[in-house]
Formats: structure tokens, sequence, C-alpha cells
């Protein structure tokens, strides 16, 4: 009898242990707008696995990116702060990074939830989109690279996707060329055409030295204009595996598949240990890319065949883990870094920006659009399936969520404004923690939510209109 007790005792405390350390699986889309998924209302787009995820789980109606923009909304997510304290908040009109040599990125100073984890015995890892930033003094100090902020493995793209990085999509620095090149050329040519008359006139007797210089300095303008938009693909468009370039420049030729393919394999290497996994998609960022068995197969032309094979490399994930017999202790989180670029349309006048339902505006702006993004938790036996939760919350929850559950105290010499997500999910609580919340355009202070404590209004304050800024 008294083994028996002990036994129980020892599985009872077993599964305790179980449900209080599952395994996290977090997917972060990127650009995905919350009209695009079918459990969000989408009648077009086919979503089953991201609406199995919202069957199985809960599904938040009012969950909200710290930004509108990829690296600050990052940040916010990967540390539970909002970025302006971190300093991943610009202060000029690109909010973002665009270069692999940019010596800026999140502060080794910042601590993510993977460093929690790590430090409770996790295995972690991110594949996928990082976007955080590389190096701060040298191409090799690794400063703000992800396994300098507690991952034990990363295989992905260090910056972002961009148009230049697929040949014949176009650039997004067609503005700026604009104003450094278009300008400074037409000027020139103005120059050259009235010394020309003025010396044909007689008026004005000018040297050939002075029109060769107009040329040269034309001629440079042009090459240099030239040699930028060669050389920006292989310079920041790559594949990383930890800390060594695997693929310069990088080929989307199944890549999708490759790296999902990754992600399955770090969960069966660790499916006997408690692991961190964020799969950060590059769908469905321009330049759109899908593969061979999805090209052309939605109704959506090519945003809607990128956003379809996402939808596959997430069931692959689910899969894998009901194969493995892990989907009962795993906490899965889908979500968007920001809203749909439903501005993005191609030279050749192809929509390649997704939806925000009923919301104003998108990407880069912090109307409803731009922010409000889909939301959606599964954890069998744990959250209740089928629930939607109509509450204010931010992806920078998620921080001190995971934390709690793995058994982390949070950092005590910050101020971390995301809150636990676990007493909302499991019905313990009617209401969101958040009775303010706060939204950015880059650096500035664009507008505020407020929810009442003792009302189930709400209200946004704003205080300048929702300005609008570059972003990749």
């Amino acid at each position: 009898m008294r083994i028996l007790v002990l036994l129980l005792l020892f599985l009872c405390e077993t599964q305790s242990c179980a449900t209080s350390r599952p395994n996290f699986v977090l997917l972060m889309a990127d650009d995905l707008g919350i009209g695009d998924p079918g459990c969000y209302g989408n009648k077009t787009l086919r979503t089953p696995n991201i609406d199995r995820l919202a069957e199985g789980g809960v599904k938040l109606t009012q969950h909200l990116a710290a930004s509108p923009l990829c690296t600050p909304s990052r940040a916010a997510f990967m540390t539970g702060r909002y970025p302006i304290r971190s300093g991943m908040a610009s202060q000029s009109k690109v909010g973002v990074f665009l270069f692999s040599a940019s010596s800026g990125g999140l502060p080794t100073s910042e601590i993510t939830f993977a460093k929690l984890l790590k430090n409770q015995g996790y295995s972690t890892a991110l594949i996928g989109k990082w976007h955080l930033g590389t190096n701060c003094h040298n191409k090799t100090d690794f400063c703000h690279h992800p396994l300098s902020h507690g991952f034990d493995y990363f295989h992905g793209l260090p910056v972002t996707n961009l148009r230049d990085c697929k040949p014949g999509e176009g650039t997004v620095f067609t503005t700026g060329i604009r104003m450094l090149v278009s300008v400074p050329l037409q000027l020139i040519a103005i120059a050259l055409l009235t010394l020309a008359v003025l010396k044909c006139l007689g008026l004005l007797p000018t040297p050939g030295l002075v029109f060769f210089c107009l040329l040269f300095l034309a001629a440079v303008i042009l090459g240099l204009v030239v040699c930028f938009l060669y050389y920006f693909r292989p310079l920041n468009c790559f594949l990383m595996r930890n800390h060594e370039i695997t693929q310069q420049p990088l080929s989307y030729d199944h890549l999708t598949q490759r790296l999902t393919e990754d992600a399955a394999e770090f969960i069966r290497r660790n499916a006997e240990t408690p692991f961190l996994l964020v799969l950060s998609y590059l769908h469905v960022h321009t330049a759109l890319f899908s593969s061979k068995d999805f090209a052309g197969k939605s109704k959506h032309g090519a945003y809607g065949d990128t956003a379809e094979e996402m939808d596959w490399s997430v069931g692959q994930i689910l899969n894998v883990l009901d194969e493995l017999r892990l989907a009962n202790n795993t906490l899965i989180y889908f979500s968007s870094d920001q809203g749909a670029h439903v501005e993005e349309v191609t030279t050749r006048g192809e929509v390649h920006g997704g939806s925000n339902g009923i919301y104003k505006g998108g990407k880069a702006n912090n109307w409803e659009g731009g922010i409000r993004v889909p939301g959606i938790l599964r954890w069998p036996g744990v959250i209740p399936a089928g629930l939607e939760i109509d509450e204010p919350t931010s992806n920078m929850d998620i921080f001190p969520t995971v934390a709690k559950l793995a058994g982390s105290p949070l950092p005590e010499d910050r101020i971390i404004d995301g809150r636990d997500l676990m007493p909302l999910l499991q019905g313990k609580s009617q209401r969101s923690d958040h009775e303010f919340l706060f939204h950015y355009c880059n650096f500035y202070l664009n507008a505020v939510r407020w929810h009442p404590r003792n009302s189930s209004a709400q209200w946004i304050l704003t205080g300048l209109a929702p300005a609008s800024v570059m972003g990749g």
C-alpha cells in the first residue's frame, strides 16, 4: 500500500511538473492581417491549420502589436516592454533595420523570454526572421545576434525579406533613389543645357572642362546607384545557421519547406526535454514567394499562395507535436508582428498586401488595422477550446506568460509592460490587466487606449494624426 501511495504521489508530481513547465511553440507571421485567417472571418483564403488552432484554443479579438513596424514590434514581443524603453524606436522616418551592416540592434542589456527559459533548462531556437540586429563594432562580435539573446540555435534571415532580395520584384528604395539620384541628375541636366545654350549664344564662354566635370558627376551618381542595387542582394539577403552564413544570396526555392523541416527536427531532437521554439515566418512580407505546390492555387494571387503555404507550415508543426505526443504539454501561440501592408502594390499593379478586415489603416500607421493582429493560443486540457476573448491584449503579454509558466521570476530591475495572460485564458479573470495601452509611431506617442476598471467601454485618445513611417 505504501508503495502504491508513493507511486501515486510521484505520478501526481510528474503531472504537476508537466503542467507547470510546458513546451512553447511561438509562431509569428510577418504582415499578416487580422482579416486574412478563416477563423477571423475570411471566406476565400484557405487557412485550415490556423483555424484548427483557434478551434482547439482561445482566439483573441483585441490582440494588439506594440508597434505597426517589424523591428520595434518584435523587440516588444521578445522583451515584454515597449520598444521605446530599449531604444528600439527610431526618431527618423525609417523605423526598421534595412542593412545587415547596421550597427544598432536589441541591446545586450535587454532580457528576452529566451534568456529566461534557457536559465530554466529549456532548449531554445529561433528559426526564420530575426530583424533585431546582428553586430555592434565588427562583423564577428554578434552582440545583437539571436545566440546572444538566449537562443541556443538560429537558422534564418538576420535582417528582413525585401523586394530587393528577389530578382525582378523591384526595390523598396524607390523614394530614396528619386530624392538622392533623380533630383541631382535633373539639376545637372538643366545646368548642362543652360550652359550649352549660353555658350552657343556667346553670352557665357564655358570651358569644356566644366561640361566634362558635370558629365563625370552624373556618371558617378548613376554608377553608385547601379552598384548599390547590384550588391544589395548578396550583401543583405542571406541565410545564417548560428554564426555561419549558409546561403548568400538566399534562394527562395522551397525556403518555407526548408525552414519548416528544420523546426520539426528541432522539436524531434528535444522531445524529451522542455523546449522553446520561435518559428518566425518570412511570409507574408514582400517579396512574396511560394513553392510550386502552392503557386497559382489560391483565389488571391501571389499573396494568397503565400498565406496558404504558411498555413501548410503551421499544419506541419501541429502534426509533429501530435506524432511525438507533445500536443497536450505544449503551449502554441500564433500571431503577426503587425497588420497587413494594404498599400503594397507592385509596379505591374498586382496587390501584394493582405486584409485587415473591417479596420481602417494598415502596417506603418496606428489606425486599428496597423496594430490589431490575430492572436491564438492553444494548450489542450489547460486552456478551454473554442473560447473567444474580446479584451485588449498585447504581443508584449507573451513574455510574462511564458516566463511564469516556465517557473522563471520576472526581472525586477526593469519595467515589464506585458501582463500574464493565463488568468484571462483560463476564465479566472474576465478583464484584461491592461487599463492603458500606449501606441507609438516610432519614437513618438501617437495614441492611448483606455479600458476603465469600472466599465466595459474602451476609449482611444489620439494626440496626433497617425503618421506614416517607413519599414520592412
